[in-house]
């Protein structure tokens, strides 16, 4: 029987190239975002759901995870929506603080947290974090403060999880990645060397890796997907 996973933020560069990976594997995919303006290949076919769920409503995303599973088996999750913003410390406010924190932290708080009870249940679950390489070291992030320090919390997240899963076939995994080759970057950074960055779609790649029998034996992972960036 094929496996369903969630992704969070499926209409993003990652979201995509993780919908399209997951799709031509044959998975299942419930694709969370406002938008399916770039999933017009999903929409068709029948392995593919979409919902638009408010990730930052604690009480939505709950609802939203219990009607969910109520009809159809999950096996895990693509917690991919989140954002970015530049700041030193300086330039950095309570504001900002709270506006990365929402967005990359709880929006995977509140779903993985309403899923997480049945993955335990079901006794098998996959939960896929993403972190950041400036959340893993102080100078990749000296720049963007915020975004660092939010990112950071998915790692200690990743480990309480893992913790209590206990002997669970239930494991979260954090993708840390560099630079992602995306037009936005090309268009912000257009000097840098683009083939330093990594592809989203290597990353989606490792992801449904991670995901599939090939990544059973993991436990606890962080997977540091730099490239040459």
């Amino acid at each position: 029987m094929a496996k369903t996973f969630i992704i969070t933020g499926a209409n993003g560069n990652l979201g995509v190239a993780a919908v399209k990976a997951f799709l031509d594997k044959g998975y299942g995919v419930v694709a969370v975002c406002s938008s399916v303006s770039r999933l017009e290949f999903a929409v068709s076919n029948p392995m593919f759901e979409w919902k638009a769920v408010d990730l930052s409503d604690e009480k939505a995303t709950r609802n939203f995870v219990h009607e969910l599973v109520s009809r159809k088996k999950i096996d895990g999750a693509l917690l991919l929506a989140g954002g970015f913003v530049m700041g030193s410390l300086d330039e950095t406010d309570q504001l900002t603080l709270k506006k990365m924190f929402a967005l990359n932290f709880e929006t995977a708080f509140h779903l993985s947290r309403a899923l997480f009870p049945r993955l335990i249940k079901n006794g098998y679950g996959r939960i896929i974090l993403v972190g950041a390489r400036p959340g893993m070291a102080g100078e990749q992030g000296k720049h963007t403060v915020a975004y660092a320090l939010s990112k950071s919390l998915l790692f200690k997240y990743a480990e309480l999880l893992n913790q209590q899963a206990g002997k669970a076939n239930v494991v979260a995994s954090v993708f840390a990645p560099g630079i992602i080759d995306t037009p936005a970057n090309r268009q912000s950074m257009p000097d840098a060397d683009f083939d330093d960055w990594v592809k989203a779609d290597d990353i989606a790649a490792l992801m449904e890796m991670v995901c599939s029998a090939k990544g059973n034996a993991l436990r606890e992972p962080v997977f540091k997907v730099y490239h040459k960036s």
